[in-house]
């Protein structure tokens, strides 16, 4: 404890700095982590399992193309945040103003793109006729709105770079209070309004969406503050693409490969039996829950590194990295203590079948103990990527997903039969290499040594 104490003494103002940051973002990954939950809960009761399958699919094609596209506003952080430490606003706003566009452009292909092969995509689920078309009715809806949604994220990415993490999490709370209202009012027809079923859902989803961009415009183009776009920041020019390219591909390339990665992981436990497969989604539901603090400090780490070496203060950069990580690490423990403690009950929370119980117990435990480094592993990459060095981010994430994790998953399950605990060895094995190699590279410092040139 007292060595504790030393820490928060010695960090105390960086600490306050970070938390700051991270504390909203956390408030916002909760809030949507709560709105997809009521989603679900409101779809299973008032439509029924056949329609939450058919969300549940089409969800899993939108969240893919999301996290792959999205990867764009990773390089927009690391170079606004750079921008902001210089004290360089103009050329944040011009940074902002791209990021913007090219956002605009990305909406626009994959809506068309998704609307032309969404049958063809929807083929490659195994899937009755009736969920096949609710899947489709519900994703040609959500599609529409696919735009507004890059648009918003590349907004609330355009505001945590400049250290602003409360706003996106401001919007983000009335965007869902709006869902969640005219979820219910649409799917039951409840006042003057139609009982449209899964269409309602899919149509207060992009409502909201709609109403959470005129938001975000709203700050970033009619407000002065940190921020304030105008209409010839939106010139898409050589000096800014570039270096705006390069920061981003690498993420896309890594969450493209990372997702294929689930999808095959997915496969090798659908080699299990029923329960198994049940087990393995709950877990991963918990799993996905555990480490939203350390994504909350990841952003506020890759926003305070970009700054810093904006501020040409390398130590406070690298101090800023550290401290980020060590609360993340900190917070694995707990919450690792915390999985030990009461397996039972967390899995309970979402299924009352003992069988399922009992087979998602060993793994709960395995779970706990990947907490430490599965949260300083996500603190110390949001370093790096607010850094700028997104290459090498890449590179070990796809060695530990395709030389470690994966191999192993199929090792441990299918040659050696440990059920679903084997992908959490496999999990263990590969966090705690990429850890040490993540180690080694913040280190390094040669990160410090990444131009962004605009």
């Amino acid at each position: 404890m007292s060595r504790l104490k030393r820490f928060i003494k010695a960090h105390r103002i960086l600490l306050t700095s970070i938390i700051t940051i991270a504390l909203p973002a956390i408030g916002e990954m909760s809030l949507n982590t709560l709105l997809g939950l009521a989603d679900t809960l409101m779809i299973s009761r008032f439509i029924g399992p056949k329609a939450l399958s058919a969300v549940g699919y089409a969800n899993q094609i939108v969240f893919t193309l999301i996290f792959i596209f999205s990867s764009f506003n990773t390089g927009a952080t690391a170079m606004i945040s750079r921008a902001y430490g210089e004290e360089d606003y103009p050329k944040l706003n011009n940074i902002a103003g791209q990021a913007v566009c090219i956002n605009v452009l990305i909406g626009i292909i994959i809506t068309i793109l998704a609307f032309l092969f969404a049958h063809e995509i929807f083929s490659i689920y195994d899937i009755s006729r009736e969920v096949y078309g609710l899947a489709l009715n519900y994703f040609y809806i959500i599609v529409l709105g696919m735009i507004f949604m890059f648009l918003s994220f590349s907004c609330a990415a355009i505001l945590r770079g400049a250290g602003n993490t409360v706003a996106p999490m401001i919007i983000t709370g009335i965007a869902n209070v709006i869902n969640i209202i005219g979820n219910y009012m649409l799917i039951t027809g409840f006042g003057p309004f139609p009982e449209m079923g899964i269409a309602g859902a899919a149509w207060s989803t992009t409502i909201s969406r709609v109403i959470a961009l005129i938001m975000y415009v709203n700050i970033l183009f009619m407000k002065k503050g940190r921020v304030r776009i105008k209409m010839k920041d939106m010139k898409v020019t050589k000096n800014i693409l570039k270096p705006l390219w390069n920061l981003s591909y690498p993420g896309a390339i890594e969450q493209a490969l990372m997702q294929i990665s689930f999808v095959i992981v997915g496969i090798i436990v659908s080699k299990l039996d029923t329960n198994s497969e049940a087990a393995f989604r709950i877990l991963i539901n918990i799993e996905s829950i555990s480490f939203m603090p350390a994504v909350g400090l990841s952003i506020a780490a890759a926003t305070l590194v970009g700054k810093a070496l904006g501020e040409k203060n390398i130590k406070k950069a690298s101090n800023t990295g550290y401290t980020a990580a060590t609360l993340g690490l900190l917070w694995g423990i707990l919450i690792g203590l915390v999985f030990f403690i009461l397996p039972e009950a967390l899995v309970g929370i979402f299924t009352p079948e003992k069988k399922i119980i009992m087979i998602s117990l060993t793994a709960m435990y395995f779970i706990g103990i990947n907490q430490p480094l599965l949260n300083f592993m996500i603190v110390m990459s949001g370093a790096l990527r607010g850094a700028g060095d997104t290459f090498s981010v890449m590179i070990i994430t796809l060695l530990r997903l395709w030389i470690v994790f994966v191999p192993l998953t199929y090792l441990f399950i299918i040659v050696l039969d440990k059920g679903i605990e084997g992908v959490w060895y496999g999990e263990i094995i590969s966090f705690l290499i990429f850890c040490i190699v993540i180690f080694i590279r913040f280190k390094s410092k040669k990160w410090t040594e990444i131009k962004i040139d605009t």
